[in-house]
């Protein structure tokens, strides 16, 4: 009897493709390989397999004219060459190997599996980020002013730095003591880190990725004195952190899926304290205008039950509010009305999709007293399940977009009272305080982070070089975006939190080394263009930044 997949490998098809097709190539050595299993059973993918088949070794003498054939077997591990069984290159194998008998190695080859992806006619899917490599514009930007003599640099080691950033709509000072003398209400605000955690939502993350995170800020936040504070994303969170204490670190996201928001507003009146922000989330910079997805690969029982549908089910967000009809709208019925449900104690701000129209968006928040900010979500930024071609394709890079914001706001003079947050592939090759303080010095007030936190608090194998990016699959090798308890269980919580805090701790250290030098301890250089340049003539007069050469 012959096996199915022996059977499969004798019929080419138009889609048949070989090793050298893939990006990932399974290196096997059969003279260290023991056979244990364990790289079979470890692969998210199915991407090998044990095969075992009858082989034929030709046996014939040089000065003779006796010819004949001697069989033996073959037993060992073979790559699977069907575009569903890929190998993403994850390493799995390679960590649980005892013997350094298997690993994969990337193919410097044409992919002609680029081609293959669209199966059953639905256009590609990844988790993941976009797969340009190279210095990004942000890594490009240089810190060069340096004081020495007239105003002296600071000690980054020894000198006490104030590294926070504030979350809430700012009064002008005159304003603000008018009001707080007649008694008249004051718009919330927060003291908090500028790096702030961005929306991963408990679905997207798993159960121990995401109460890892939690636990690592409420560390931070208790026991480091640094006031991290992260975003749920859509989907809202387990009901006994709405009760709890740490609720005061989270900031609670609504998007137009509204999933989650049943248990929210059911659990205000036993809420121990208020939400650190609500952030209402129109669009983002990974795939503006497609809504968000969680396929049903990760939709569990828990999940389910959270977001108040059936589990097993493909939970698609609409592109845009289904009650509003436009940003005006939006601005007075939202945020005045999450403002109200909170007894306007709690900063609400919007999320918005880095675009040319931004600037219209952020002039109607100008407008509303209501509006506690707003974060700006550019193209580099990742997702969980988004079309190939809207991550590639569609967008708008966060450093100009962001820029563009600031200088409006500084031409109505409302550039302080306004707090502006940016996203979107910060961290992306591992310089996230640098990054983060560019943008900083171009306007904004705080930065949102996401996939770096995933790689540097809990190990994501991801990156720009499409190696893993099955976020959207629920087949994680690190058990840090599915749901499969056999998966997530790989992964200690405890451990998270560890990673985060020391994460966290690296952060603070590295912004204070930029502020030393240029002779800033008591606030962020929010604003501070003239410190920074970049070797790119045309990116300098786009950002209104020195060119250096």
């Amino acid at each position: 009897m012959v096996s199915t997949r022996s059977t499969a490998r004798t019929l080419i098809r138009p889609s048949s493709l070989t090793y050298v097709d893939f990006p990932w190539i399974i290196e096997h050595r059969e003279d260290r390989c023991t056979l244990c299993g364990q790289c079979t059973s470890v692969c998210p993918r199915e991407a090998i397999h044990l095969a075992y088949r009858r082989k034929r070794q030709p046996n014939f003498e040089v000065f003779g004219q006796k010819r004949g054939s001697e069989f033996g077997v073959f037993t060992g591990i073979k790559q699977e060459t069907r575009m569903a069984n890929s190998c993403i290159g994850c390493g799995m194998c390679e960590m649980v190997c005892p013997n350094d008998a298997i690993r994969p190695v990337p193919n410097d080859n044409e992919h002609r599996s680029l081609f293959f992806r669209n199966l059953n006619g639905d256009s590609y899917k990844r988790g993941g980020r976009r797969n340009q490599t190279g210095p990004t514009l942000l890594d490009r930007i240089l810190f060069d002013r340096i004081s020495m003599l007239t105003d002296p640099a600071l000690d980054a080691g020894r000198h006490e730095f104030t590294v926070t950033t504030t979350l809430g709509r700012m009064l002008p000072p005159d304003e603000f003591l008018s009001r707080m003398r007649q008694g008249e209400w004051i718009p919330p605000t927060r003291e908090i880190f500028p790096f702030i955690i961005g929306s991963m939502s408990f679905g997207a993350l798993s159960p121990n990725m995401w109460l890892g995170l939690l636990q690592g800020v409420a560390y931070c936040n208790e026991v480091l004195g640094l006031p991290v504070v992260m975003c749920t994303g859509e989907g809202g969170c387990p009901p006994w952190i709405l009760k709890s204490p740490y609720l005061k670190y989270i900031i609670l996201q609504i998007a137009s899926g509204y999933f989650g928001w049943d248990e929210i507003i059911r659990a205000i009146p036993e809420m121990q304290c208020l939400p650190a922000a609500i952030e209402i989330k129109y669009g983002q910079g990974a795939k503006p205008g497609d809504g968000g997805l969680l396929m049903w690969h990760k939709v569990s029982t828990l999940i389910a039950r959270l977001r108040g549908v059936p589990p097993g089910v493909d939970l698609p967000s609409p592109p845009v509010h289904q009650t509003l009809y436009s940003i005006e709208e939006s601005v007075m019925k939202m945020v005045q009305t999450l403002s109200m449900a909170f007894d306007n104690k709690v900063p609400v701000y919007p999320k918005i999709s880095a675009s040319t129209s931004a600037k219209s968006v952020l002039n109607n928040l100008v407008r509303n007293p209501y509006a506690g900010g707003m974060v700006i979500d550019g193209i580099d930024g990742g997702t969980g399940a988004a079309y190939n071609v809207s991550m590639d394709a569609t967008g708008h890079p966060i450093a100009s977009c962001l820029r563009e914001c600031y200088l409006d706001l500084v031409r109505q003079g409302k550039q302080s009272e306004i707090p502006l947050f940016a996203a979107g592939g910060i961290g992306k090759n591992g310089n996230v305080a640098q990054n983060g303080m560019a943008l900083i010095m171009l306007g904004a007030s705080g930065v949102h982070l996401g996939k770096y936190i995933m790689q540097s608090a809990a190990g994501c194998l991801g990156n720009e070089m499409n190696r893993c990016n099955v976020c959207n699959l629920g087949i994680c090798p690190k058990g840090i975006t599915s749901q499969n308890p056999k998966l997530y269980r790989r992964l200690d919580q405890d451990q998270v939190a560890e990673r985060l805090a020391e994460t966290f701790q690296s952060i603070n250290t590295e912004v204070k080394k930029i502020m030393a030098p240029l002779g800033r301890s008591q606030s962020l250089p929010i604003g501070m263009s003239d410190a920074i340049g970049i070797n790119d003539q045309a990116a300098a007069e786009r950002l209104h930044i020195k060119y250096l050469c």
